[in-house]
């Protein structure tokens, strides 16, 4: 059972991406079943503390997985790494089935992109287990997301939709909440740098955030439209940030890389105290 209490601290948690799907958009970061035990004890050895398992890509323009194929992906996965591993294990998806036979095989949180809007039954599930829900912004769904979104103030909005996510969790029985402002998921490059400059408002709300920017195509803007496999060090930038304002969990692609910024951070953070 994962310690929600730990988030708390002032310590950012790395949370570490495991992808059992063909399609995710950094293939490094995709797994089968030969190779998934390897890739989590590596991450281990490297100083993860959460993983993320996922087993439908949420990309733009992604289209959905059928239910039986994200359970013949994920749950088999869930088993396997706790079997061998005593990890965190959040489990990225939004359908109620999936979740809750993950969360008895063994996964400890739900990862929602939807916030629990787009199953119904989802919220009853994260009831029923009394586990931690992460709510995340998403303005449509992933295959219409980045169709020219449009915000008045993307930061206010955000978190008027959070703030409405957080009260209709708590109205049906859940209390460990966690958000994600949905950096990519339905916003250009100067909504999310809007989001991260303005990170600290989304405090306001009262419970922890989680900030999942690894590798993505903002960071490959800014550094002159590279592909994914040369946004580490972008990816990086965004994580030392996020650390100094106090973000709880980073979700990351690379935890050697991310988990080191955060020891270094966390320790100049630590003199100046």
């Amino acid at each position: 059972m994962f310690d929600f209490e730990v988030l708390k601290s002032n310590h950012t948690f790395v949370m570490g991406i495991i992808n059992v799907t063909p399609d995710s958009f950094y293939a490094q970061s995709r797994v089968d079943e030969k190779s998934l035990l390897k890739r989590v004890e590596e991450m281990l050895n490297a100083g993860v503390e959460l993983i993320d398992i996922g087993g439908e890509s949420t990309r733009p323009g992604a289209e959905s997985v059928p239910l039986d194929e994200e359970v013949r992906r994920v749950v088999p996965a869930v088993s396997l790494i706790r079997k061998y591993f005593d990890i965190p294990i959040s489990v990225d998806t939004y359908k109620s089935e999936v979740a809750r036979l993950a969360l008895e095989s063994g996964a400890d949180i739900i990862n929602d992109v939807s916030a629990l809007r787009f199953d119904p039954n989802m919220v009853k599930v994260a009831a029923h287990y009394d586990c931690p829900v992460i709510l995340m912004h998403m303005k449509g769904e992933p295959r219409t997301m980045q169709l020219n979104p449009e915000y008045s103030d993307v930061v206010w909005e955000i978190k008027e939709f959070l703030r409405e996510r957080i009260d209709y969790a708590r109205r049906n029985g859940v209390e460990k909440l966690i958000i994600d402002p949905g950096i990519g998921f339905g916003k250009k490059l100067e909504h999310n740098l809007q989001i991260l400059a303005r990170i600290d408002e989304f405090k306001e709300l009262g419970v922890p955030i989680l900030i999942g920017a690894s590798r993505k195509s903002m960071i490959g803007a800014i550094l002159g439209n590279v592909p994914p496999e040369e946004r580490l060090n972008g990816t990086l930038a965004v994580t030392a940030y996020c650390v100094l304002h106090g973000v709880n969990i980073v979700r990351v692609h690379d935890v050697k890389e991310n988990v080191e910024v955060v020891k270094v951070i966390e320790a100049i953070k630590g003199a100046k105290r």
